[in-house]
């Protein structure tokens, strides 16, 4: 049984190019032994912090000890909105072995496609993790360091169906999409949903139900204005001139990768 303490852990956790094409994996069975499942969640300068905070919300619990937010270097860093998340982990120390190697979003995405740090620690990581996961953006660091080529996968609306196709990824609209062991999920908000989703695959389905309850996660949205085909066009062209810069600076990033 899920408790509130286990639920509400994160409170207290988080107050080159390189791309090649990496071996299909079947999905994962869920986990039948009593060790906590080791779960590496990816935090770099210009990230959304909710993006992380909210699946670390719900998965903190299953991994108690064994999650690890990692990061270039131990310490804070910040996301696209100054608020900082602190890293417990470089990249050297994070554990080689992992369960959950996860991804977020944010407008520093573009830098992150470009990173040849990040990217080589994404692709030696996912080579051996048994679950390969993104929120967001997420998908586009996942699918510059190689790791989406051929995989159904989803990302933010405004990225979704034009870039991860140059990504070598199959587009897919959807909230969170699985295909073999890698998980991707739509923008920012989609991250409760990803865990949620996760969590079932990695305990049960009672565990992530008891801790959707727990959080009391029923959205409902003052305003229909979720996705474009809800907002309509004025909204999204609101929208897409907030996302504008990003868009435009991950498509650049997109294309000027090296050819695997």
């Amino acid at each position: 049984m899920v408790s509130r303490r286990e639920v509400g852990a994160a409170a207290l956790v988080a107050a080159s190019l390189l791309p090649r094409r990496t071996q299909a994996r079947d999905a994962p069975s869920p986990t039948t032994t009593a060790q906590p499942p080791r779960i590496a969640m990816l935090l770099y300068p210009g990230m959304t912090a909710l993006d992380v905070v909210g699946p670390q919300g719900l998965l903190a619990g299953l991994a108690p000890g064994s999650l690890h937010l990692v990061a270039r270097a131990a310490g804070p860093v910040p996301s696209d909105t100054g608020i900082s998340l602190r890293a417990t982990t470089s990249f050297a120390d994070c554990p080689a072995d992992l369960d959950v190697l996860f991804v977020p979003g944010g407008d520093g995405t573009p830098a992150q496609m470009r990173d040849a740090a990040t990217l080589a620690f994404l692709q030696d990581r996912a080579d051996r993790a048994r679950w390969v996961t993104s929120v967001c953006t997420g998908s586009l660091i996942l699918g510059a360091a190689g790791l989406l080529d051929g995989y159904r996968a989803t990302s933010h609306w405004c990225v979704r169906d034009t870039l991860l196709p140059l990504l070598g990824a199959i587009p897919v609209d959807g909230r969170v999409v699985f295909d073999r062991n890698r998980v991707t999920a739509a923008g920012i908000s989609a991250g409760l949903d990803f865990a949620l989703a996760l969590a079932a695959r990695l305990r049960s389905e009672e565990y992530a139900r008891t801790a959707q309850l727990v959080a009391e996660y029923a959205p409902q949205p003052p305003f229909a204005a979720g996705s474009p085909a809800i907002a309509g066009p004025a909204t999204t062209r609101e929208a897409l001139a907030i996302l504008g810069d990003l868009v435009a600076e991950a498509r650049a990033a997109a294309t000027t990768r090296r050819p695997r």
